[in-house]
């Protein structure tokens, strides 16, 4: 996918996001309103688009992550982000009832293997919008700045990937970064918008 139907797509479903704030669905947290401001609407969409390539599970995922839209706990140190963004087929059809489940390093760059500290998961609404309130990922030896993610439409395969975080330095020593991974950043919000292989 170049970068120029990239673009179009995430515009295009941002159009969506904003004038379908008022309807997250019951399963979401009042919505923050980082993620209503910083995103404006357009009537492109490209069909065809590639889907988002797989990447490594690595070796801190836990099942059965709780069902929640706020990651963040009292106290927590971090730079608060809102993660948030659709999924979609690649004729750019929202998936509603998507399962997206997320975890990633603390502050500090370090996993709760213990617990659920940073781990969630939720499902997509009518739109096929999600949105988790979250902290920015701390760095770790070996790797750039990033997020786990599962999506999964209902009855279809996991896709399991990574979200990266645009001029990083570490990007481009990280032996599995990929630039279609990038989140679009803008203020508090981080974007991104998944592609799955289905019609």
């Amino acid at each position: 996918m170049d970068e120029k139907h990239d673009r179009g797509r995430r515009r295009f479903v941002a159009g969506l996001l904003t004038a379908g704030a008022a309807g997250l669905g019951a399963q979401y947290l009042s919505r923050p309103a980082a993620a209503q401001d910083s995103l404006q609407p357009t009537p492109a969409c490209d069909d065809g688009d590639e889907p988002a390539p797989a990447q490594t599970e690595g070796p801190f995922f836990t099942p059965n992550s709780p069902l929640r839209a706020s990651l963040r706990e009292a106290g927590m140190a971090g730079t608060p982000i809102v993660l948030t963004g659709f999924v979609l087929t690649r004729s750019c059809r929202p998936l509603a009832n998507a399962l997206v489940d997320i975890w990633h390093a603390d502050d500090a760059g370090i996993y709760d293997n213990e617990g659920y500290r940073l781990r969630g998961h939720q499902f997509t609404d009518a739109a096929g919008r999600y949105a988790f309130e979250t902290i920015v990922p701390g760095l770790y030896p070996g790797r750039t700045r990033h997020f786990h993610i599962k999506y999964q439409a209902a009855g279809q395969p996991v896709l399991t990937t990574q979200l990266y975080f645009p001029g990083e330095a570490e990007n481009e020593r990280d032996g599995i970064f990929h630039p279609a991974l990038v989140l679009e950043v803008s203020g508090g919000t981080a974007r991104f918008d998944a592609i799955l292989d289905l019609g």
